[in-house]
């Protein structure tokens, strides 16, 4: 059996997590630059406040309506996640963390035997909330889509208040007919207009499918999802996610970047957030593509895009941070207002296979281990390379910004003791 525990809008739970007088009220997180709603929690979307669009579309429906808006605190977020992720981690043998508010648990090697898992999620879903204050919900199945389907119950079916464990076919079935065929894991919308075109409306519908006909009408994938609807484990943890083929970390500034020191540490910091995603999934990169360029609505757009060829696979920010400033520096031009600024890491390829080249050692990667060590306890950019500036400009705009509670000295909470 597995388990999903899923947080519930997690980036509104963590803004309420050290202001408990927001508990109950509405909550919508902004995007970079305070420009789009990126997560909105149950009671903002009551009120009619979605996610996706446009702040300042809706900026005064928010006033009006006592919406709370805050810009995405991503060093709280992180901080918590990791929290998160530490207590669920303690109520099984196996883990797999899918995203930053999801994780997968595996309950095959538990020794002894948990009597009863149900039970057991209450009491995954009681601890969380004890030890971070954050709600989550928790979906167990017999497979990893199953227990996506029991999450996705627990979260919007009435009567299973958090907690849902599919035990029976019964359940399994009841529980299907009450959702959507796009609501299961892996549906997207084209893929459900097509199956709607074949009559498969509900989950329980693309349950029924002949798995030699979603093969042939769709893909493998999708037979492996008509199979696990049916309890046959045909995922796994490697499959659920797999590593990214290509890795880009790109921003619109907060303000137009016009001379070139501080259009090479914007990139500078860009190179350095990819090169750490890379190192996370364990891949190096052959290319770097290195591009800035001004706003499409500009009267005449203009900028640069440059493809670069590494000598030798890497995934170093010192030395990926040289590639492409050293290209910034040669296509500046100064009569271009930048505002959107990116370094795109391609032909990525796992570090344990790298070939080695005789006239080009490699590079100790102690370094590199240290500083993602280092920010990842402390916060990010805890430590960094200083081609990335202190003080620019053209940081990311977050006016609306919460404290980072629990990654900045001067923003820990205070407690006065009478």
């Amino acid at each position: 059996m597995y388990a999903l525990v899923d947080a519930n809008s997690f980036y509104c739970s963590a803004e309420q997590v050290f202001r408990p007088e927001w508990r109950g009220r509405p909550i919508v997180v902004l995007s970079n630059n305070d420009g789009c709603i990126v997560a909105a929690n149950r009671q903002a979307k009551a009120l009619g406040i979605g996610k996706f669009g446009p702040y300042f579309e809706v900026k005064h429906q928010c006033e009006k309506l006592g919406v709370i808006a805050l810009s995405s605190n991503y060093e709280l977020y992180a901080s918590l996640s990791h929290n998160m992720m530490d207590v669920i981690g303690r109520f099984a043998p196996e883990q797999h963390i899918y995203s930053i508010d999801e994780s997968f648990l595996s309950f095959k090697r538990s020794y002894p035997a948990i009597p009863c898992l149900s039970h057991h999620a209450s009491l995954i879903r009681r601890a969380v909330w004890k030890e971070t204050r954050l709600a989550v919900c928790v979906g167990i199945g017999e497979t990893l889509t199953l227990a996506k389907v029991a999450n996705h119950a627990a979260k919007k079916l009435a009567g299973y208040d958090g907690v849902c464990c599919i035990e029976s076919d019964e359940e399994r079935r009841a529980i299907l007919a009450n959702m959507k065929a796009t609501d299961v894991w892996g549906i997207g919308s084209r893929i459900g207009k097509k199956l709607q075109a074949m009559g498969v409306h509900t989950a329980l519908a693309l349950a029924n499918l002949q798995p030699g006909i979603a093969r042939k009408n769709f893909s493998i994938e999708i037979e492996r999802t008509v199979r696990e609807l049916n309890g046959e484990q045909c995922k796994g943890w490697d499959s659920a996610r797999s590593d990214k083929q290509q890795i880009f970390s790109t921003r619109s500034v907060g303000q137009r970047i016009t001379d070139r020191e501080s259009l090479l540490q914007a990139l500078s910091k860009h190179a350095a957030i990819a090169a750490a995603k890379a190192r996370q999934q364990g891949s190096a990169a052959s290319s770097l593509l290195i591009f800035a360029k001004n706003s499409p609505y500009d009267e005449q757009p203009s900028g640069f895009k440059y493809h670069y060829r590494c000598a030798f696979p890497t995934n170093d920010t010192c030395e990926l941070i040289s590639y492409a400033t050293a290209i910034g520096s040669q296509l500046f031009n100064p009569n271009t207002r930048y505002y959107k600024i990116g370094i795109g890491l391609i032909d990525l390829s796992p570090v344990q296979h790298l070939q080695g080249d005789l006239f080009t050692p490699a590079k100790d990667p102690t370094l590199m281990q240290v500083c993602d060590k280092l920010n990842q306890r402390y916060g990010t950019d805890s430590i960094f390379v200083a081609a990335q500036g202190i003080t620019g400009k053209w940081h990311m705009r977050r006016e609306l910004l919460t404290p980072q509670y629990t990654t900045c000295w001067q923003d820990i909470p205070k407690v006065s003791c009478r």
